[in-house]
């Protein structure tokens, strides 16, 4: 049909930013002459779920305030190997989460991490943004 327009839906545009940053992260990790990290759907919504807290409860940190920690979860989304996570809120765009990661030393260091193997990310676009990484040794 002339002029219709074509739109993607809101968990497609999630994805899309998550696919992103994992895309940037591999390049990053190409960069630094590292192997790519692999996509896991149950580290993703490890991250999604991760995001959504944060949002939710009004807090940025790594430890909820029930004091569950970046393994717990992950454990409890069934991933068995996990390794570590990364955190932001605010940046809009993929290339600004990665640009603020990159510019943190503890970050930069789960980043470029040459252990790890698996990459799940999370956004919550409400409130924030609010970004999570989870990285595994898969």
């Amino acid at each position: 049909m002339p002029g219709s327009r074509t739109s993607i839906g809101p968990d497609t545009y999630r994805t899309h930013l998550e696919d992103t940053v994992v895309r940037l992260t591999n390049q990053a990790r190409a960069k630094a002459r590292l192997a790519p990290l692999k996509t896991n759907e149950l580290l993703r919504q490890a991250a999604r779920s991760h995001s959504l807290d944060m949002a939710r409860r009004g807090y940025i940190a790594h430890n909820d305030p029930d004091g569950v920690t970046p393994f717990d979860r992950m454990w409890a989304h069934g991933y068995a190997e996990p390794a570590g996570e990364n955190i932001a809120a605010g940046q809009r765009r993929p290339h600004e989460v990665i640009h603020a990661w990159l510019n943190s030393p503890g970050h930069r260091a789960n980043l470029l991490h040459p252990d790890f193997c698996e990459i799940g990310v999370g956004v919550h676009l409400g409130d924030g943004p609010l970004w999570t990484q989870k990285f595994g040794y898969g």
